[in-house]
Order: C-alpha cells, then sequence, then structure tokens
C-alpha cells in the first residue's frame, strides 16, 4: 500500500527528530540550569508575527525539520556567521546572500563572574562588550552578546571591531577559531511534545503560520587553535529565519 504525503512526511520528521535528540537532550538539559543565569535578548521579548506558512499539520511538519535543520548546521560549524551566509543563499533571501552586522551602541554589559571565568580572565583584565543583530537582506535573522578579550585577537581585528559592523566571526575567522557550546536550546516548536506517540496533529487553521520573534538560543565560547578562549556568546535565533515561501507540495 503506497503511504499518502503526509504519512511520508510523518516518519521523515520523525526521523530527523531521533537522529538529533539525543544530540540536543544533554545541551537543553544545561540550557535550562543556565535560564536564570542568562539575559533575555530584546529580540526574545517580541510578539509572535504571521509567517509566509499556512498553519497546517504538514507545514508544522516542515518547519520543525527546519528549524531542526539550521540547529544541527549551527551546532556543527565554528562560524555562525558563515553558517547563516549558506542558510540566507540556500533559501534565496537576499541577493547578495550575505549577512551583515548592526551593531547596537545604546546598550553595555559588563562581563560576569561566570563570563570571565569562561574566557580564564581575571578581574582586572579588560573584556569588550559588543551587540550586535545579523541581518540577510531585510530579515533580521539573530541577535547576540558577545564578550570578548581584545588581548587575544591582533590589532586590526581590534580596528574592525571597533570601527565597523563586519560581524564578529567574519572579523576574526583568520584566527582559525574552534567553537565549543555550552547550551543550544529550541525556544519554540511547531508541534507540541509527544506529537510523534499521540500520533494527532494539531488541526489545522485558517490563517498563517505565527512564528515567535526567537525560536532558537545558544551559549558558547570561541577559542584560538591552542585552546585559548578569546569570546564567550549568547545568540538568539529569530522566527525571520524562515520568512521564505514553503515547498510546493507533490
Amino acid at each position: 500500500m503506497r503511504m499518502t504525503w503526509s504519512a511520508r512526511a510523518g516518519v521523515a520528521g520523525f526521523a530527523l527528530i531521533v537522529t538529533l535528540g539525543t544530540a540536543l537532550a544533554d545541551s537543553s538539559r544545561e540550557a535550562r540550569a543556565s535560564d536564570a543565569r542568562v539575559a533575555h535578548s530584546q529580540v526574545a521579548q517580541g510578539a509572535p508575527r504571521s509567517s509566509r506558512w499556512p498553519d497546517t499539520p504538514v507545514a508544522r511538519l516542515e518547519t520543525l525539520a527546519l528549524l531542526q535543520t539550521l540547529n544541527a548546521d549551527l551546532l556543527s560549524n565554528d562560524s555562525a556567521t558563515l553558517t547563516l551566509d549558506r542558510w540566507c543563499e540556500a533559501h534565496k533571501m537576499a541577493a547578495p546572500a550575505k549577512i551583515v552586522a548592526e551593531r547596537v551602541h545604546d546598550t553595555d554589559k559588563e562581563p560576569t563572574a561566570e563570563v570571565r571565568q569562561l574566557l580564564g580572565v581575571g578581574p582586572a583584565e579588560p573584556v569588550r562588550y559588543r551587540h550586535v543583530r545579523l541581518h540577510c537582506g531585510i530579515h533580521l535573522f539573530s541577535e547576540a552578546d558577545n564578550w570578548y578579550v581584545p588581548a587575544r585577537l591582533t590589532p586590526d581585528m581590534n580596528k574592525v571591531l571597533d570601527t565597523s559592523d563586519t560581524p564578529f566571526g567574519r572579523a576574526v575567522q583568520d584566527l582559525h577559531f574552534r567553537r565549543r557550546t555550552l547550551a543550544a536550546k529550541l525556544l519554540w516548536s511547531p508541534l507540541p511534545q509527544g506529537w510523534e506517540m499521540a500520533r494527532v496533529f494539531p488541526q489545522a487553521n485558517q490563517g498563517p503560520l505565527e512564528l515567535p520573534s526567537a525560536i532558537i538560543q545558544h551559549r558558547a565560547v570561541l577559542s584560538l587553535p591552542d585552546g585559548t578562549p578569546f569570546s564567550a556568546l549568547v545568540e538568539t535565533y529569530t522566527g525571520e529565519v524562515l520568512d521564505f515561501p514553503p515547498p510546493p507540495l507533490p
């Protein structure tokens, strides 16, 4: 007996979630433990927005698969900027498909004792703070809080970071840095927890699927090839990463 499109989509979505579920479980537990210590960024406080996706069971399954795919790509690559470059290009969301940083100058956050410990610096060591929003064309993809040690960068890199809106990952890419994820959390899921066991999808609605302003959050440390940390990050990814037309059904 041939499977229907909905059945095939359900099987594919369940396989994807099983594959990624184990990897996300540990990081999700750590994220829950650290939530009280991580301040919510402005993007996390925004209201849900209508999307280009219909509010149907198939569309919800598709958006879940896309979220898991993006999350896996971010977790498996050292540079979030370059990963978002590829996402922007693959989904034809801007031309040229290049991530641009918008610096937010009216905020400053002193590094906490935890951040200084992650960076391996004492209380007197200078640590700079950079708050940026990353855009793909007109789409706001993410907002990041970044504490970094200027003494561990080159003078040219510090100049670029001080005087331009260049994304951090692009500015320091010549360091050939490595990324260590401390926590990764899906802040939203288009399907309820346990949907694959209940075998019941949410009912379709007439309007578009509403996407929250914050859908994924990562905490990470960037290190030099010798293991010396130089940057501590909190990155919040927005629902606008899914702001492209859904694929046509066969």
